[in-house]
């Protein structure tokens, strides 16, 4: 379920990412909201990294976090990618309900759905949490206000790559088909099987 902070902006973004709210905005936010708050955000990052001692842990958060407000300008300043973004995100997030209920009623369409959600989260992550992140690295007004350089990028590669991961496993622990019953060994029988097999390996 997801909840709203003072501003409107989404909090819980059950591993879909919400660039609005990584910016303290809602969905409604213009173009021009969008830069004071990533200016601001990005400023008041930058002076925190300036004050922390890094480790190289807190180096991978930081430049983590970074590169999340970079990709938020860049999606949500412009009109079409923002809309294009927002809109995949909600398919998405429908797609995943309908599997749901589909799967919860015995549903043939189960199996169906369950394959065009796993494609589709697949790219959507892959384009929004990868792809247009690297991308807004790259872009002028990102690169002046977070200093982002070629170093960066490369470190960013390794982390978004698991980041993206670590996002999709979330999200598949809490789908029907991931709730597997554990594994369940019956010690005594398996000693009484081993037994048996040597005692047969004997004769």
């Amino acid at each position: 379920m997801t909840t709203q902070d003072d501003k409107g902006a989404q909090t819980d973004d059950m591993g879909y990412v919400n660039y609005f709210a990584i910016l303290g905005l809602n969905e409604t936010a213009k173009p021009g909201e969008v830069r004071k708050a990533y200016k601001k955000k990005m400023k008041d990052l930058v002076n925190e990294i300036a004050n922390t001692e890094l480790t190289e842990e807190r180096r991978s958060h930081y430049l983590l976090e970074m590169a999340k407000l970079n990709a938020a300008l860049y999606i949500l300043r412009d009109p079409k990618l923002r809309d294009a973004y927002w809109n995949e995100r909600q398919e998405l997030i429908d797609l995943e309900e309908r599997w749901r209920e589909a799967e919860e009623a015995g549903d043939d369409q189960a199996d169906y759905l369950r394959r065009q959600y796993d494609a589709r989260l697949r790219n959507f992550l892959a384009r929004y949490m990868e792809e247009l992140v690297l991308d807004a690295g790259r872009d002028k007004e990102c690169v002046e206000a977070s200093n982002w350089d070629a170093a960066h990028e490369r470190h960013a590669s390794r982390l978004l790559r698991f980041y993206r991961q670590s996002l999709h496993q979330q999200i598949l622990e809490r789908l029907p088909y991931f709730d597997l019953s554990p594994v369940h060994i019956d010690w005594d029988e398996r000693k009484q099987t081993v037994a048996a097999l040597i005692d047969g390996s004997r004769t």
